[in-house]
């Protein structure tokens, strides 16, 4: 017999009732119960918020306030004073400042201020001995230097002379040697003199030293210092046209020039003679092929100055070699160049007889 399927019934369905209306008890949620819980900044988060947005702007106001203040030392010569006095590293930075304000338009009474002169006289010897070898101090020496060669007065030239003898520190001995010539410019404008035995001395040692810098800066003091004819300046001068380094002979055949000795000719005419430097390709960057062709050109333009002077001070035309010289660089590939042989042989022009 077969067997009988009895299918499977669903359960019965029971009544279910109605779900309650609590229409009346749901209220609409407020925005802030829809924003996420807040919680309190963190304290990384209020440094970067107001921290260092106050740092930056205290460090641009800082900034602003020092050089605003540094502009004004100019008005008052003993701010100035006062400043270099102070024991910090930025004491350099206003003698920079002094220097330029001195070079300035408005440093003419600065500069015939004795008072000034002294004081900055004592403040370098004082940073001299107190035994500073950082480059701080330097600075500020080579920058008192400078400033102190500016004035048009005798009383800067002593602390000048104390640390033109001091060879030890060749960067201020240099810049020392430098300022008497400076200052000996400045004195003798007003018709007075500063280039006594003592300084021809000292500059004259500084001219054998070991430095090559300091023996070129002597060179060139030794021809602003020395007096046209023989004496001690003129002899060391003489003796420096044979000085193993070149811009030595250079600057010394200027300082020659400069007192009308024609035994310079020949230095110059060397100098005239430096070949151009080849010009590096323009998509190629060649710092050292420019510093030469930069360096050949000065040297050359140097050498027609150094003429210049002579013809002023002889009145007399140069032997044809010179002449051939420079009129080979009458299409030299430097613009300023050729505008000095322009320059010169206008000059000759006007020495030379008619004819």
């Amino acid at each position: 017999m077969e067997d009988l399927f009895f299918p499977t019934l669903p359960p019965p369905i029971r009544s279910m009732a109605a779900p309650a209306d609590n229409s009346h008890s749901r209220r609409p949620m407020s925005p802030d119960q829809l924003l996420p819980p807040v919680e309190p900044p963190s304290a990384g988060f209020l440094v970067q918020l107001f921290l260092v947005p106050g740092l930056i702007v205290a460090i641009i106001v800082g900034v602003w306030l020092t050089f605003h203040w540094l502009a004004h030392l100019g008005q008052d010569p003993q701010a100035y004073v006062r400043t270099l006095r102070r024991d910090n590293e930025g004491r350099w930075q206003a003698a920079l400042n002094l220097a330029n304000d001195l070079r300035g338009p408005g440093g003419g009474a600065l500069k015939a201020d004795p008072t000034l002169a002294v004081e900055l006289g004592r403040i370098l010897t004082d940073e001299s001995k107190s035994g500073r070898t950082g480059e701080q101090s330097q600075m500020l020496r080579v920058y008192l230097c400078r400033a102190l060669g500016e004035f048009t007065i005798s009383e800067a030239l002593p602390p000048l002379l104390e640390r033109a003898k001091d060879t030890t520190r060749p960067d201020v001995a240099r810049a020392a040697i430098e300022a008497i010539a400076v200052l000996s410019t400045n004195v003798a404008a007003g018709g007075g003199t500063v280039a006594g035995p003592d300084v021809v001395e000292a500059v004259g040692a500084a001219s054998r030293s070991e430095d090559v810098s300091l023996r070129s800066a002597a060179a060139f003091t030794l021809g602003v210092i020395a007096q046209q004819g023989a004496g001690p300046a003129a002899d060391r001068l003489h003796a420096l046209l044979a000085d193993t380094n070149d811009d030595v002979r250079y600057n010394t055949a200027l300082a020659l020039a400069r007192l009308g000795d024609d035994d310079c000719l020949d230095t110059l005419e060397e100098m005239l003679s430096l070949p151009d430097q080849p010009a590096p390709a323009l998509d190629a960057r060649d710092d050292a092929a420019q510093s030469k062709r930069y360096k050949r050109a000065l040297v050359v333009l140097n050498a027609l100055r150094g003429l210049a002077l002579l013809v002023d001070a002889t009145h007399a035309p140069f032997p044809a070699g010179v002449l051939d010289r420079v009129k080979a660089l009458a299409d030299d590939p430097v613009s300023d160049v050729r505008a000095g042989v322009t320059a010169l042989e206008a000059k000759l022009a006007r020495v030379s007889p008619a004819g």
